[in-house]
């Protein structure tokens, strides 16, 4: 958001120049808003190297000691734009699963982090990237590893009701979350097939894949070990 100006065009006899433009100015809630929005974009199009506070500043309409005021500094600003995205794709995941039925859980989950993607494009791509500075709310593949825990407790349930060893479900909870998240990252960019076709294969083969699962699967080959 811009700092609205208001031009009063009245002039005084012999006078033709307006009076001087009146600006109104942001609180400080709306211009840490707008300098988050602005970072977002900038940061997801360039990388947090490829980005200025020289350009933050510009593209608001500031000085760079107003940046440096509300964040620190870039560091703080992109700290800040990390942490929100993180919350939000974790609570977008997490909040997806209501459903009962373990394949239709596997479902809101898929759904869920394509949903993401698709509104949150800029994040995602932020998210992706090996972040240059630490982040109270960690990585993305700690992010990662936080919604595996959920799904974790689901699968260790299925586990559970099938004979098999649900101290296991650990393992599975982090190959399924994460075959979902690379499909995601390749998605980002192809946008080929469509949305719900994507969770539709994502499922078939995670689905299937558990069905017919083996209670003590062995290697095939010559190595084993």
């Amino acid at each position: 958001m811009i700092d609205a100006v208001a031009t009063d065009s009245s002039s005084t006899p012999g006078n033709e120049k307006p009076r001087r433009a009146r600006r109104t100015r942001m609180t400080g809630a709306e211009r840490r808003q707008q300098l988050l929005e602005i970072g977002r974009t900038l940061f997801a199009a360039k990388g947090f190297e490829g980005t200025s506070v020289e350009e933050i500043a510009a593209k608001a309409g500031v000085s760079k000691p107003v940046v440096y005021e509300h964040f620190g500094g870039k560091e703080g600003l992109y700290a800040v734009v990390v942490d929100r995205e993180m919350r939000r794709l974790l609570d977008m995941v997490t909040g997806s699963l209501t459903a009962g039925h373990p394949r239709e859980l596997c479902e809101q989950a898929a759904f869920a982090l394509l949903d993401y993607i698709e509104e949150y494009t800029d994040g995602f791509r932020i998210l992706v990237r090996d972040s240059p500075i630490p982040q109270s709310t960690g990585s993305f593949a700690s992010l990662i590893s936080d919604i595996a825990t959920q799904v974790e407790d689901i699968l260790g349930r299925e586990f559970k009701s099938r004979g098999f060893d649900a101290k296991l479900a650990p393992l599975y909870a982090q190959a399924l979350v994460g075959m979902v998240a690379l499909t995601g990252q390749w998605w980002l960019d192809v946008r080929k097939p469509k949305k719900a076709e994507v969770a539709a294969h994502l499922v078939n083969l995670a689905w299937h894949g558990l069905d017919g699962l083996e209670p003590k699967p062995r290697l095939i080959g010559h190595r084993k070990s």
